[in-house]
């Protein structure tokens, strides 16, 4: 098999002081350069690091398979399609055996997919820029595949907040397809048991969360966890805040005001502004602490930012705390955390800390969150289960519920969890198993009444409530028609 490991480089392109940090492609040759000079244009267009991991692990397949099956192939399209078919299949026959000795097992559609769709787009870059063959190249699509790409272009582009000012017509790519497309995978539903479970809040968050050691860790970890649950941020976030972004309500003082800036574009603190001018959070981070965003990063202290859209022009999101009691909660605790965060020499303005002695007043790291969090479930007889709701992100589900159930807009349920577009929030505000189970219960014992007879509904009173499958516009139906009378 090719000897292949994926190592973080540090890499040099120009006289700046500016070094990129990216994974690489070692083989027993060396570096594959052509996948380095792939990744750093990834890495100007703003790909994230698990993109990118992505196609390391797609390209060290590739090389495995063909270093297995050298000679085989004398066209690159056959040899890409055999690959693909045996990422789908495995490897190894009915007997147990593999004579490649590649024995692979088969992965999920999702992931092949995946990989398919990665190797593609740099083995289409490798075309144009040193005349490889394509090993996935365009055809001409059949009927039935046009009107799949119509469909997917239509949909993309009815939802798109720009859409007024672009160009409409049906794009010749729609009249393409690739010659592997990688399979369909099944059709998921909106999971249930993704919300963090309502009956296990208050202990964990007492006793849990509450019941580490050192105060410090019990408070930092409370704060952090109140921002998720009660107002709907992802861990990421939480952990981005800043000690100089938590103020006072303007309506009610004991109300915690707090803003989660994007660390790129986000206006910095207190009017601060570079030698040349500057304003953003990333020119404050370099010349004040010689730090770059998180978001940036490589290492452990890396943060997401997966938000694109944000409630003010400063570019910061808005904690919307529901119900407004959890905004009191922060306050209080604040007040007191900040004369523990305010004891530890950092340099650096993020709010949460380590309060390990190996790392002490470093950035709060995910998997540092991650392993207190677990040890909280712990303590309480709980062991992390994202399928029951048990992890950080369930909080965000549970929030996102809790607006649901209150009755709220949509639009409001929205404009609460940062959501660029209504779909979005789907996963976060469906009904839960649980809610099914007692609707259909009590149904049952409607149904076993004798006297209760089913309202029948007509068709004026059926459209009404519109059909998302099919007129997910509301052109015909719902209660207010857009097409009505036209």
């Amino acid at each position: 098999m090719c000897q292949c490991v994926s190592p973080k480089a540090i890499i040099t392109e120009d006289n700046t002081g500016i070094k990129s940090q990216l994974p690489i492609l070692l083989t027993e040759q060396g570096d594959l350069r052509s996948l380095t000079d792939y990744l750093l244009k990834l890495e100007a267009d703003g790909a994230s690091l698990s993109l990118m991991n992505s196609l390391i692990k797609a390209v060290s397949l590739f090389l495995d398979y063909m270093e297995a099956n050298e000679g085989l192939f004398n066209d690159p399209k056959v040899l890409f399609q055999t690959f693909t078919k045996r990422l789908y299949n495995g490897t190894t026959g009915e007997d147990g055996l593999d004579p490649s000795g590649l024995y692979w097992i088969p992965n999920s559609i999702n992931t092949i997919n995946g990989y398919i769709y990665r190797l593609t787009n740099f083995t289409d870059w490798l075309s144009h820029r040193i005349g490889t063959i394509q090993i996935n190249p365009l055809r001409d699509a059949t009927s039935h595949e046009q009107r799949l790409n119509y469909a997917a272009w239509f949909r993309k582009n009815q939802y798109d907040f720009l859409g007024h000012i672009e160009d409409k017509t049906v794009n010749n790519t729609v009249r393409k397809a690739r010659t592997i497309k990688g399979r369909i995978p099944l059709t998921k539903t909106n999971d249930d048991a993704i919300a963090f479970p309502e009956n296990y809040w208050e202990t964990f968050y007492k006793n849990g969360i509450g019941g580490a050691k050192d105060p410090r860790v019990a408070l930092r970890d409370k704060l952090i966890v109140l921002l998720m649950h009660g107002g709907g941020l992802r861990e990421s976030e939480a952990l981005t805040l800043w000690v100089t972004d938590v103020f006072e309500d303007p309506y009610d003082p004991d109300i915690a005001n707090v803003r989660i800036y994007n660390e790129v574009e986000g206006k910095a603190p207190e009017g601060w502004r570079s030698l040349k001018g500057r304003t953003t959070r990333e020119a404050y981070l370099k010349e004040e602490y010689a730090r770059i965003p998180r978001s940036r990063m490589t290492t452990t202290q890396k943060l997401g930012w997966k938000n694109r859209l944000t409630d003010h022009k400063d570019n910061y999101l808005q904690v919307q705390w529901f119900p407004s009691d959890y905004g009191r909660v922060f306050m209080l605790l604040w007040k007191t955390y900040q004369k523990y965060r305010a004891s530890v020499e950092c340099h650096h303005p993020y709010a949460f800390i380590s309060y390990h002695h190996s790392s002490i007043g470093n950035p709060y790291t995910i998997n540092a969150f991650h392993q207190s969090y677990a040890t909280a479930l712990n303590r309480i007889g709980l062991i992390p289960n994202k399928s029951e709701g048990l992890d950080p992100h369930g909080h965000r589900h549970n929030y996102g519920r809790r607006l649901e159930r209150a009755g709220l807009s949509p639009l409001i349920i929205r404009k609460c969890m940062h959501h660029k577009s209504l779909e979005s929030q789907l996963p976060y505000t469906g009904k839960s198993q649980q809610e099914v189970s007692d609707a259909l219960n009590k149904a049952t014992l409607l149904l076993a009444n004798t006297e209760s007879t089913t309202p029948k509904i007509d068709w004026k009173t059926l459209v009404e409530y519109g059909f998302d499958d099919i007129d997910p516009q509301g052109l015909f139906t719902g209660k207010n028609p857009k097409l009505r009378g036209k």
